[in-house]
């Protein structure tokens, strides 16, 4: 009996590129199909079976196993909270070619990047990407649905908040705390604290807009 995890990607676009090719260094995960709102038919080979409606029929007749690859951070916690709603156990994409510590903890749903390095006991927390050569050094906490685009790199004891996106570049020095939902633009060095649902940029960054939160 085939000992496969067969497995649909949710979302067909280049974020979904990236984890087609990390799930498939990975020989125990058979994907089966990508589903996407958009009338693409096939990303790198792989079909496009149709919307997230379809989600429920694919579980019941033996698609157990998801992985949501949407780069926004809303979007992907919103369908993988309702994928495990269904039942699909969401797995983690980790391309082998990235730098794992032993006692760091994941969470479920996570996406890290070729050339990502996560340090001792730092926590990655559920649906969160760790972009390609990104670095979340030692007891960092990045929170859920979290996205650490390429090339940003956090000190020690940075904690990142749900749904916080820091943009391509990203510099932060240790023992920060960026709010919840706060948006730092791409290649801002962080020097001190950023509240939630906020706009940040710059070097330093400063805070230019802050929201309410929905």
């Amino acid at each position: 009996m085939s000992s496969s995890r067969k497995t649909v990607i949710i979302g067909a676009g280049g974020h979904a590129k990236v984890i087609i090719d990390i799930l498939r260094s990975m020989p125990q995960i058979e994907i089966v199909g990508c589903i996407d709102r958009s009338s693409t038919r096939s990303i790198m080979q792989i079909p496009v079976l149709g919307d997230d409606d379809l989600l429920p029929q694919l579980f019941h007749i033996g698609v157990e196993h998801a992985f949501v690859a949407i780069g926004d951070n809303r979007i992907r916690q919103r369908l993988a909270k309702r994928a495990a709603e269904i039942g699909f156990t969401l797995i983690n994409a980790i391309s082998p070619h990235a730098n794992i510590s032993e006692s760091a903890s994941l969470g479920s749903g996570i996406a890290i990047m070729p050339g990502a390095i996560v340090n001792a006991e730092a926590v990655i927390d559920n649906y969160a990407v760790i972009n390609t050569s990104s670095s979340i050094d030692h007891e960092c906490r990045i929170g859920e649905s979290c996205h650490v685009a390429p090339g940003s790199h956090l000190s020690g004891n940075v904690h990142v908040q749900e749904g916080a996106f820091l943009g391509t570049g990203t510099t932060v020095i240790d023992g920060i705390h960026i709010g919840a939902w706060t948006v730092i633009g791409a290649g801002s060095v962080i020097v001190r604290d950023i509240p939630a649902h906020c706009l940040a940029y710059g070097v330093p960054a400063r805070i230019l807009t802050q929201q309410q939160p929905l």
